[in-house]
C-alpha cells in the first residue's frame, strides 16, 4: 500500500481511535494490534484543516442553496463540496479560474471538494437511472416488467450520455450541447475549478449491472485513475503558484466483496492522497461495504464516503472507518420544511 502523500501541503493524522465502534474480531482490529476501524483524525490543506469525522455539506453549483457562506461557517460546516460537472456547465471552469478559484468565487475560506463528475455524466448513460439506491435491488423490474439489464434506460427517459474505454459522451440537461468526459478533461475542468480536494474519474455502475458489467467497469476505472493521476501531476507541475490540490481515487466494485476489495488493493497502491468509497449502496448494507473498504486501504490516508450521509448513515461509516461524508440530502430536507434529529425527520 502507498502510504506516502505526494505533495507536502497536503496530510492526514489519525488522532484517536474510537475503541467502541467495531468488533474485537475485525480483521484491521487484529491486523493493527488490537486498534478499531472508527478514528478522528485531521486533514491538512492549503486552506485550513478539517478535524474529522466531518460531514461536507454540498454546493452543487458554488453554492448550498438558500445558505450564506457565513452561516455555514456558524453551522460548523468545517469544508463544502461541488459539482464539476455542474461548474463545467454553468458558469465554466474559466470562469471559477479567473475569480481566483472556487473558494473565492463563493466567498468561502476554507477548504473545498469537488467530485469528478462521473456520477452526474454516468447517469445520464441510462437517463437517471443509474443513481445510488438505498432501497433493494431484489426486486427490481423495468416498466415492462422485465428485470432490469445492463443497458436498460429508465421509464420515460432520454439516453444522454454513452460510455466507452476512453471516456464517455454526453448531451448537457440544460441546452442539448454535446460533451466529451475523459480522465484528462476531468483533471482539467477540477485543475480550473480549483477546489484543495478532487476526484478522480470513475464509472459509476447500478446494482442491477451483471457481474460481468461489474468487472468491465471496474477495470475502466482503474485505467482511468492511473489516467487521472498522470494528467494531474502535468497540470500540478505546469500550474505553478497554484495552491496543491489534492486528488482521492474512487472506490467501485458494487455488492460484490471481492471486487471491492480488489478495487482497495489497485487504487491503494497508486499515489492518491485520500479515497472515495463510491457507487451504488443498498442501506442495509452499508457498513459492511465499507467495512471491506476500509481493511484494504492504506491506514494512514483519509477516506470519504461519497454522496451517503443521512443521520444513521453516518454514524455506519464512522464505526467502519469512514472519515469525511458528502450529501446533498439534509439540505434538501430542510429546504422541505424538515429536520434531521435524533426520532427521526421532524416535518
Amino acid at each position: 500500500m502507498n502510504n506516502e502523500f505526494p505533495h507536502p501541503d497536503f496530510g492526514f493524522t489519525v488522532t484517536s481511535r474510537l475503541a467502541e465502534t467495531a468488533s474485537p474480531s475485525s480483521e484491521r482490529v487484529e491486523a493493527n494490534g488490537g486498534q478499531f476501524l472508527g478514528r478522528t483524525g485531521v486533514i491538512r490543506t492549503p486552506h485550513g484543516d478539517i478535524e474529522t469525522p466531518a460531514f461536507t455539506p454540498v454546493g452543487t453549483k458554488a453554492t448550498v442553496k438558500a445558505v450564506l457562506p457565513e452561516a455555514m461557517k456558524e453551522l460548523g460546516a468545517q469544508a463544502l463540496l461541488a459539482n464539476a460537472y455542474h461548474l463545467y456547465l454553468q458558469p465554466g471552469p474559466e470562469i471559477l479560474d479567473a475569480a481566483g478559484g472556487l473558494g473565492r468565487f463563493m466567498n468561502w475560506d476554507g477548504p473545498t471538494f469537488t467530485d469528478s463528475g462521473g456520477f452526474q455524466v454516468m447517469s445520464l448513460g441510462s437517463g437517471f437511472k443509474k443513481v445510488i439506491d438505498m432501497g433493494t435491488v431484489a426486486d427490481a423490474k423495468g416498466a415492462d416488467g422485465r428485470p432490469i439489464g445492463d443497458d436498460d434506460v429508465a421509464h420515460g427517459k432520454e439516453r444522454l450520455a454513452h460510455i466507452d474505454d476512453d471516456g464517455v459522451n454526453f448531451k448537457s440537461h440544460i441546452n442539448g450541447s454535446i460533451h466529451r468526459f475523459t480522465p484528462e478533461v476531468s483533471m482539467q475542468v477540477q485543475h480550473q475549478i480549483g477546489a484543495d480536494i478532487m476526484f478522480a474519474f470513475d464509472e459509476l455502475t447500478t446494482l442491477y449491472n451483471s457481474r460481468g458489467y461489474q468487472e468491465e467497469a471496474l477495470e475502466r476505472t482503474r485505467l482511468w485513475a492511473l489516467r487521472c493521476i498522470a494528467e494531474h501531476e502535468r497540470l500540478t507541475d505546469e500550474r505553478t503558484g497554484k495552491p496543491y490540490q489534492a486528488l482521492f481515487g474512487v472506490i467501485q466494485g458494487a455488492q460484490y466483496e471481492d471486487l471491492r476489495r480488489k478495487a482497495c488493493r489497485d487504487l491503494g497502491d497508486m499515489p492518491f492522497d485520500g479515497f472515495g468509497i463510491g457507487g451504488a449502496l443498498e442501506k442495509e448494507n452499508l457498513g459492511t461495504i465499507v467495512r471491506w473498504c476500509a481493511e484494504e486501504l492504506p491506514e494512514a490516508k483519509p477516506r470519504h464516503l461519497l454522496g451517503i450521509s443521512e443521520p444513521d448513515d453516518i454514524f455506519v461509516g464512522l464505526e467502519n472507518g469512514v472519515d469525511t461524508f458528502d450529501c446533498v440530502s439534509p439540505t434538501r430536507v430542510a429546504r422541505n420544511a424538515a429536520l434531521y434529529s435524533p426520532p427521526g425527520v421532524l416535518t
